[in-house]
């Protein structure tokens, strides 16, 4: 189930993309003095900076928040070669943290193992020989893997956002988006996804790779057809349709849900919002009528890809020439650095931004931005009053929802413990992602049926993003985002504000846009 959450995705813009604290605010260099402002802008602006910062090979893109991932990644690689020098406790974070880094790290041990870390749950799943085993089998892989078929999750009720409930979503993809299956536009991409599936079972050592293949494209494809649009998935309030336990147990059939909830460690519950309900409707059909060869090929396809970046080279190599070059345009697979430290950084991400703003992010910085998005909810607040358009008991209901934004800044005021989460080097690499996505799970589930926690945060503070969440009517910003060019302790106000300015307000008009304007101040 994923979160609602709007996301800022901002450009690069004129001010330095290349500064540190002790450079110019606004470095001329950037800009390209020799076009005129009327003639190209975005030249004028940025041709100086384009010209220093051709795209690299292992980027699809690059820009202002890429210049600030690439610092931030060398920080936090720092943190964690400090780590690993150090003789930590076992069942410490430190441990966690350096144990999972040196096994991303491990290119020997990764490459001597092959594809034995997944043959054991491989082999089950293509023993499948009745339908009466896919409920254990969906659920298995929904509690530690991925979402085949369709998501489960938990997230606050849309209409008592108080209130956590249980939601059931489309899912289950290879590619993510309908439209790569059912846009004649995108054959070839299809075609190269097919490749890149028998190619990852091949080196799984199944014998039919080629037919398993090809099954697996055809029940995605009948899977998508009935899944909604990008476009229909942003109305909202299409996707709040809650049914009771036992109707929504009667509609879609083809699964033995007391099983499945026992499995998911799901408890009791009275009611269920599904989201998609023709798409799941559909995949409840399909479950009945398409072939048990499509329907086990295709759990062991979620399952191989789901596994593919954290096993050999091989694999590796396989998952990268589909989804990295073919579907993104990058050219070569980051380093192997850069990999292995993006798993603990996202596994124990909380952990990671603890140790990160005890560094690099000072209390004065935090101060100072809440003041710039004060003076900015004035400005916003001003500009409402102004409009000529709005009447004014709708004036009102946004004044009164702007006025009582929650804001975050930096890190959140407790951390995540993560006491339980187990990392165990003398386990594979991919037995360990799978245990601690179980771990994520069951995070999740035992959420269901209790209050939202309204200061828990849905990015961790080394994350150079920001978003605005409508249900908690809250907008964030991480301590990552705030260094140059969006936000420079060195630098004036007037280049603030029109740098992190510009986050800051993207994000609180997102609380008025076609999706936040359907949520009241609450």
């Amino acid at each position: 189930m994923k979160k609602i959450l709007f996301i800022a995705a901002m450009a690069c813009m004129a001010s330095a993309c290349q500064n540190t604290p002790k450079t110019p605010a606004i470095d001329v260099t950037n800009m390209d003095l020799t076009v005129a402002p009327n003639v190209d802008f975005y030249q004028y602006a940025t041709g100086g900076w384009q010209a220093k910062n051709p795209l690299k090979p292992e980027y699809s893109r690059y820009g202002a928040f890429d210049v600030i991932g690439e610092n931030n990644q060398k920080r936090i690689n720092e943190l964690f070669q400090e780590m690993s020098k150090l003789d930590a406790a076992k069942g410490s974070v430190e441990q966690k943290i350096s144990d999972l880094y040196k096994m991303g790290l491990d290119s020997a041990r990764l490459n001597a193992e092959g594809a034995a870390p997944i043959q054991s749950k491989l082999g089950e799943l293509l023993a499948i020989s009745d339908r009466s085993q896919l409920t254990a089998a969906i659920a298995d892989l929904h509690h530690s893997v991925g979402n085949p078929f369709f998501g489960v999750g938990v997230e606050s009720d849309l209409m008592n956002s108080n209130m956590n409930a249980l939601y059931i979503s489309q899912s289950g993809l290879g590619m993510g988006t309908r439209d790569y299956y059912v846009d004649e536009s995108n054959a070839e991409i299809k075609k190269a996804y097919g490749e890149m599936l028998a190619r990852l079972f091949r080196l799984a050592g199944l014998e039919q790779a080629e037919q398993a293949a090809a099954d697996v494209v055809s029940l995605e494809t009948r899977m998508a057809e009935k899944m909604w649009s990008n476009v229909e998935l942003r109305n909202i309030v299409a996707q709040y349709n809650p049914m009771s336990k036992a109707d929504f147990e009667k509609t879609y059939d083809a699964i033995d849900w007391p099983t499945y909830y026992k499995a998911m460690g799901i408890g009791d519950f009275d009611t269920i919002i599904v989201t998609t309900p023709s798409a799941v409707a559909n995949v409840n059909e399909l479950l009945k009528t398409a072939s048990l060869d499509e329907l086990r090929y295709y759990l062991a396809a979620q399952y191989v890809t789901a596994a593919a970046s954290y096993l050999s080279d091989e694999f590796q190599q396989a998952s990268f020439d589909f989804f990295g070059k073919v579907m993104s345009g990058q050219q070569e697979m980051k380093p192997r650095w850069k990999r292995a430290m993006s798993v603990p950084n996202g596994t124990l991400g909380e952990a990671v931004g603890e140790m990160y703003v005890a560094k690099y992010f000072p209390a004065k910085d935090k101060e100072r931005m809440l003041a710039l998005v004060k003076n900015l909810q004035t400005a916003l607040s001003e500009h409402i009053a102004a409009l000529d358009w709005m009447s004014d008991a709708t004036k009102a209901k946004a004044q009164e929802k702007l006025s009582t934004f929650t804001v975050k800044i930096g890190y959140p005021d407790k951390w995540k413990d993560y006491s339980t989460l187990e990392i165990d080097p003398s386990k594979s690499y991919w037995e360990n992602i799978v245990n601690a996505s179980a771990w994520y799970t069951a995070d999740n589930i035992a959420k269901l049926g209790k209050p939202v926690d309204r200061d828990e945060w849905h990015m961790t503070p080394q994350t150079v993003n920001a978003y605005y969440n409508p249900t908690t009517n809250e907008i964030c910003f991480p301590a990552a985002i705030l260094q140059p060019p969006f936000y420079n302790p060195e630098a004036d106000d007037a280049v603030n504000y029109g740098a992190i300015g510009v986050v800051i307000g993207h994000e609180m008009t997102h609380g008025f846009d076609d999706q936040g304007r359907q949520f009241d101040k609450d």
